[in-house]
């Protein structure tokens, strides 16, 4: 019998061997019947987040969906989620990593995808002194404010400008440019993205690079998910080569430049690059290391910002009420004769419950980054099995009707009523996780979400473009790991606030 034959005719045994192991040893959570081979492969609709929770309304609150022979655990209840991320949070705080991340990450060696163990553990408390602590994200606050500033002067110079009054904006352009600039400015003290909207050539390269990673990261699930058939789906080593090269060539180029720039100051200006170059030795950071957390704070800051204002503009448009006492809140506490800085934030609690809202109903990654099971674990009274992977459906959990009043309203009042943790003590709200996997940059993110939002709603009044009624506004999905609008907004922008107050004094770091 031919080879490939006698394959073909093994796989059934294979498969059925598998199934019988896990039904007969483990009591799992139930789910959706798998299909032989697939699983539920080609039963998972492509917003996954949304499709999960539709099965955890027929299953229960912890379901069992099998990605091939891959088990995945999804939970969307606040109590699963402390479980998970709280009281077997050591057990569970591991990271799946798929064929085309390992070999991106070069097998983790960055902080994201890297597995809990003392090279995580190193890399966060680095994180942590060089760029996360109180005292680094207050330095880098006249950055944030100033890329800020630089957002709306491009806004109000694109809509006062001759035959543009009335006319839409695409707000993604200006929210993409501003989170892109904040990042390398953090990262490398480099503005790449200029007021016209034109590109470095550098920066051009940078974005290149991401968007070259989010290509070869878009494997074959079947391949991905079926050991068996993976050496007829290869990956193509040549081209994670070639990007790999390509991606240290130009971080290697910037490393070199602070190594100059260094030497020549004395270290006096400690963007995250240098902070990491600093630490190398004390530390022991491979280069490897040093480029992949660089590239983590690209990738996690480029558009997770950027999505997060973008929605909650959309609401707020949606919502004109809202819109309006938030600006009553904004005059009332800045007034018209200067702008709101992140000083100003004590004092606007509002605001602060609207960037809250938003988080709740859209979260920039509404399934949480997939933990692995590091041994066999209980959740909820179910077994998961070691390797299984785990996610949490923060999407579901902020929707939960057992938990939130009307949880399908943008209402951001509930948060005067009840004063609910963002960052990863309250499980009902977790747009940036909790435990050991928390991500790091949750207060910067707020920081900046919160910052942008105020100063587009104090400096302009939004309106849905002509002919379209705010509740027209499209608020559908697109798929991925992190959720943009399905529909760019567009809205009309008009200055509320005497013309001096847009013009930008450039800040130097």
């Amino acid at each position: 019998m031919a080879p490939l034959a006698l394959l073909l005719l093994s796989l059934p045994v294979f498969f059925l061997l598998h199934s019988l192991y896990y039904r007969l040893r483990f009591r799992l959570p139930p789910g959706p019947r798998p299909w032989p081979f697939v699983g539920n492969l080609y039963d998972v609709k492509p917003l996954q987040f949304r499709c999960f929770a539709d099965w955890a309304n027929s299953y229960g609150p912890i379901i069992s969906v099998w990605f091939g022979s891959t088990l995945n655990v999804v939970v969307s209840s606040t109590e699963l989620a402390k479980e998970v991320l709280k009281e077997k949070d050591q057990q569970l705080a591991d990271r799946y990593r798929s064929r085309t991340a390992t070999r991106l990450t070069k097998y983790g060696q960055d902080l994201i995808w890297a597995d809990y163990g003392p090279h995580y553990v190193k890399v966060r408390k680095v994180c942590t002194v060089a760029l996360f602590s109180a005292k680094s994200l207050e330095s880098l606050r006249p950055i944030r404010e100033d890329e800020v500033s630089a957002m709306v002067e491009s806004i109000y110079n694109d809509c006062t400008a001759p035959g543009r009054s009335a006319k839409s904006l695409l707000l993604r352009k200006y929210l993409g440019a501003v989170s892109f600039n904040n990042i390398t400015r953090i990262a490398f003290g480099k503005r790449y993205v200029d007021t016209e909207g034109r590109i470095h050539k550098q920066g051009e390269e940078m974005r290149s690079i991401a968007d070259n990673r989010l290509r070869l990261g878009a494997s074959r699930p079947i391949a991905e998910h079926i050991p068996w058939l993976r050496w007829m789906f290869p990956l193509n080593e040549e081209d994670f080569a070639k990007h790999a090269a390509r991606r240290d060539r130009l971080t290697r180029e910037i490393m070199e430049d602070h190594n100059i720039a260094r030497q020549k100051t004395g270290g006096a200006k400690q963007h995250f690059c240098d902070a990491l170059l600093t630490l190398k030795e004390k530390y022991d950071l491979t280069d490897d290391t040093i480029i992949g957390l660089l590239w983590d704070m690209i990738h996690a800051g480029m558009d997770t910002t950027a999505i997060s204002v973008e929605w909650a503009m959309a609401e707020l448009i949606k919502n004109p009420r809202v819109l309006q006492k938030v600006q009553e809140e904004l005059d009332r506490v800045i007034g018209n004769e200067r702008v709101m800085t992140e000083l100003d934030f004590a004092n606007l609690p509002y605001l602060r419950c609207v960037a809250k809202e938003s988080l709740r109903l859209h979260p920039p990654t509404p399934l949480m980054l997939p933990h692995r099971a590091s041994t066999n674990v209980k959740v909820g009274g179910y077994d998961i099995p070691k390797g299984s992977t785990v996610h949490v459906n923060v999407w579901a959990v902020a929707r939960d009707p057992e938990v939130w009043k009307n949880p399908l309203e943008f209402r951001p009042e509930r948060f005067l009523e009840d004063d609910v943790d963002i960052k990863g003590h309250d499980f009902r709200l977790l747009p940036f996780g909790a435990g050991r996997r928390i991500c790091p940059g949750a207060q910067l993110g707020l920081d900046m979400v919160t910052s942008m939002l105020g100063r587009l709603l104090h400096h302009f009044t939004w309106a849905p473009p002509s002919g379209v009624s705010p509740e027209a506004i499209n608020i559908a999905e697109r798929p991925g790991v992190v959720t943009f609008m399905g529909t760019p907004l567009e809205a009309v922008a008009t200055p509320r606030l005497p013309a001096n107050l847009y013009q930008r004094t450039a800040v130097d770091f």
